[in-house]
């Protein structure tokens, strides 16, 4: 019985001491950072971190004691987070938002860009930073000076209040959700669904109207995943039933690299695979729709949640027809040597994914209608912006398509020379 007291005394005593240890700690960064950083303290005191008694230690380690050794610092990563958040970090890792930054590595020409918008996290780098990053990746960006933007969590809690309400309201999605090629946010906002959370938020709308966030559709339950059935670039396997849209699908993946000439699948379908980019099985596309299904349900029939969804299938359809015929105009140039085809290129086909460093004004209108037009086409569809499925999207890639026929047609011609006219054969 004394044994069993003495170890209870020597545990509560040691865990007393620790406490004030992490108390002084806390207090200690709270004197110093008061005057160096004071609204990171101020936001921490907001946060529920602070409640908790979770100081700056917690995240940050002890390493770091004065000005003169901040290169000690512990930056925060997901593993950190997950000391508390197993669950929401499980999630997170089984989700596309993990995969972002492995995504845009992926991409043929990433590297030719200023690092200022990709590791300085300035431009592509600064959304695609809520990605994992392997332990050697992090090292490396720091020895040059880009520690910063490993926490990921931090994307849409944002520090150091790391507020669940603030990662709640569809505004967290804003910055990143937004712009030439994933115009989220213009679009819901615009929608009925973002006009009614919006009068919510102003007060006209009671609190306990419905209006779907961008939280309700995607994140259903709290679940940290946020996947959809079609991906972000709504192209799948296997190809469809449909012999007209299955070979303009087929096209498109052969643009993107992840199907041959024959049809059969590239080694690049594996960097697709772990990018998240694609649903590559008809079972993991279901599973998706279904879940949207089951949300759509909670305010509308499933009747007309399922015939709006499908409407955005249709679109979908509707652009890679138009889609695949510009893939072919810029192909044939390839084939008929009006323009030379990049050496990195595969099977005689452009690449969709070199974005604006695609060597000629045709190829860059191509992947313009591709990543900006087709995108807004169906998205705007499946998040009910009238506007920007139609103006933004179905118009404007009508009138790319012209446009690569005009230019392809010049191009031509330019080519051949100028036409032999009897006068000239005099």
């Amino acid at each position: 019985m004394r044994s069993y007291l003495a170890v209870l005394f020597l545990t509560v005593a040691m865990s007393s001491l620790l406490h004030a240890q992490a108390a002084n700690s806390a207090a200690s960064c709270i004197e110093c950072h008061s005057k160096q950083t004071p609204n990171i303290v101020s936001d921490w005191k907001l946060s529920k971190h602070s409640q908790l008694e979770v100081t700056c230690v917690s995240c940050h380690g002890d390493q770091h004691q004065s000005g003169s050794d901040v290169a000690k610092v512990k930056i925060p990563t997901p593993e950190t987070c997950a000391q508390c958040h197993q669950t929401q970090v499980d999630q997170y890792k089984h989700g596309k938002h993990s995969k972002a930054w492995a995504a845009m590595m992926a991409m043929p020409t990433i590297h030719w860009q200023p690092m200022a918008m990709i590791e300085g996290q300035k431009g592509c780098g600064a959304c695609h930073k809520i990605g994992e990053k392997p332990v050697e990746e992090i090292a490396k960006l720091r020895s040059q000076g880009n520690e910063f933007g490993s926490a990921a969590c931090d994307s849409c809690h944002t520090r150091h209040t790391f507020s669940v309400e603030e990662a709640k309201s569809p505004q967290a999605c804003e910055t990143c959700h937004m712009g030439f090629d994933h115009p989220q946010w213009e679009m819901y906002s615009s929608s009925k669904h973002g006009v009614r959370e919006d009068l919510k938020q102003r007060g006209i709308l009671k609190a306990e109207a419905a209006a779907p966030t961008c939280q309700t559709c995607h994140m259903q339950n709290g679940d940290h995943g946020v996947r959809t059935a079609w991906g972000f670039l709504a192209v799948r396997l296997p190809l469809p039933e449909d012999k007209q849209w299955a070979a303009d699908r087929a096209t498109i993946l052969q643009a993107l690299g992840v199907l041959d000439p024959d049809g059969k699948p590239t080694a690049l379908v594996a960097t697709v695979q772990a990018a998240d980019l694609a649903r590559l099985t008809q079972e993991d596309w279901q599973k998706e729709r279904d879940k949207m299904l089951k949300t759509c349900n909670q305010c509308h029939s499933g009747n007309f949640a399922r015939q709006q969804l499908e409407a955005g299938d249709d679109m979908i359809k509707n652009a890679d027809h138009l889609m695949a015929e510009a893939i072919k105009i810029v192909a044939g140039l390839y084939k008929d040597g009006i323009v030379p085809q990049p050496k990195n290129y595969n099977y005689a086909f452009p690449n969709l994914l070199t974005f604006h460093d695609a060597p000629t004004v045709v190829e860059q209108k191509l992947f313009v209608m591709y990543l900006e037009h087709r995108m807004r086409t169906f998205q705007g569809t499946f998040h009910a912006s009238p506007d920007y499925a139609l103006w933004y999207g179905w118009s404007e890639m009508q009138r790319d398509l012209t446009e690569i026929r005009e230019l392809a047609e010049q191009m031509r011609r330019e080519k051949k020379g100028p036409a032999l006219t009897p006068a000239l054969l005099r």
